[in-house]
């Protein structure tokens, strides 16, 4: 007779979340508050270094600043969204301004959302929760 099969426990893999910034302070505080809920972080310092970095590790969710240099925000989500095969992926805008002018040009480049620097931890996750929900690993 055989033996019955024991039910193992397989863990998902944690959602990959993309934080697009140049500066360091905002990757860092985005990078430990996403962990702490269980996610899975990559960091990018412009929107070259993250369009390679897209390609590696797929992510679920992208946070992209604004501001940086090289590459902007707006550029870079633009270029996400030209991508048929990262159209779907969600990106919310990250920046200090939180004008009316500055989130039309976000939705105009194709953001999913804009969230106000600085963050905060709740904010931040509850961003990703929308659009992802959250994940299995948070406590």
């Amino acid at each position: 007779m055989s033996q019955p099969v024991e039910a193992q426990s397989i863990q998902p893999a944690p959602i990959k979340v993309l934080v697009i910034d140049d500066s360091n302070t905002i990757r860092r505080s985005a990078e430990m508050y996403l962990r702490q809920a269980g996610y899975e972080v990559i960091l990018a310092e412009d929107g070259f270094d993250a369009l390679s970095k897209i390609a590696d590790h797929q992510p679920r969710l992208i946070f992209v600043d604004i501001m940086m240099p090289r590459l902007d925000g707006y550029q870079t989500c633009a270029l996400i969204k030209q991508n048929p095969k990262l159209k779907a992926t969600p990106v919310i805008m990250l920046s200090s301004k939180d004008g009316v002018f500055d989130r039309a040009r976000g939705r105009l480049a194709g953001s999913d959302r804009y969230l106000t620097k600085p963050f905060t931890k709740e904010g931040l996750i509850a961003a990703v929760n929308e659009y992802v929900g959250p994940s299995s690993i948070a406590s």
